[in-house]
């Protein structure tokens, strides 16, 4: 397994009377993240505050499909319009603590800290497809160039694993600096990913280490 320690491009916040954050997608464009109860835009390039946001049951993880936000909430999946915030459609979530959420080949997929689990579930009617056996607890999900990567957050300690994505072994590790948690993930599908920091109110970006051109390998 390669291991690399995590280089934090940039931090956003702590906001303005946000606590907290817990899910997080990227659109292209624009940063959205979840609180608990409202989901917020922010543009990566400013930064300051966030660009707007609406209300919503927001308490885990959260993904965009290229036209529409997903979002967890208790034990469903709502589909939201992001210019409205209207709720679209909802579907039962899996059983068992969901935390991470983020959507690849047509699916979404789910991830379950205490259970250390991801699941790939169906988009319209929440049927689990595949589960994936994780060996540590699970926050955000995300997907890079055709690679799983999961955040863990336990004991004051955090790091983003790329796994493989049939047998849940682990290829890859970037340690974040002592204190620093990884709740919610997303990539920007090139080579950065967004950290949600849970309780510090910050998010972070950080940098996928560089790829060997020969053998695609990190360095």
């Amino acid at each position: 397994m390669k291991q690399s320690n995590a280089e934090i491009e940039r931090e956003y916040g702590p906001f303005p009377d946000l606590d907290s954050i817990h899910g997080l997608t990227y659109d292209g464009k624009n940063i959205w993240f979840s609180t608990g109860d409202r989901l917020h835009a922010l543009d990566p390039a400013g930064g300051e505050t966030p660009l707007r946001s609406f209300e919503a049951a927001a308490d885990a993880g959260t993904a965009y499909d290229g036209r529409h936000l997903f979002q967890l909430a208790d034990n469903r999946i709502q589909k939201i319009d992001p210019q409205t915030g209207d709720v679209l459609a909802t579907i039962t979530a899996p059983d068992g603590g969901n935390s991470g959420l983020t959507w690849a080949e047509g699916t979404l997929w789910v991830g379950q800290y205490r259970n250390r689990k991801i699941h790939q579930v169906d988009p319209e009617t929440g049927e689990i497809l595949r589960t994936i056996e994780c060996n540590r607890f699970v926050t955000g999900v995300t997907w890079l160039d055709g690679e799983l990567w999961h955040g863990t957050w336990e004991n004051d300690e955090s790091e983003l694993r790329h796994i493989d994505p049939q047998t849940g072994e682990v290829l890859e590790s970037i340690e974040m600096p002592a204190g620093v948690g990884v709740s919610g993930l997303e990539s920007d599908g090139v080579d950065r990913f967004f950290c949600g920091g849970g309780n510090s109110g910050k998010v972070r970006v950080v940098r996928r280490p560089q790829r060997d051109s020969a053998t695609g390998s990190g360095s």
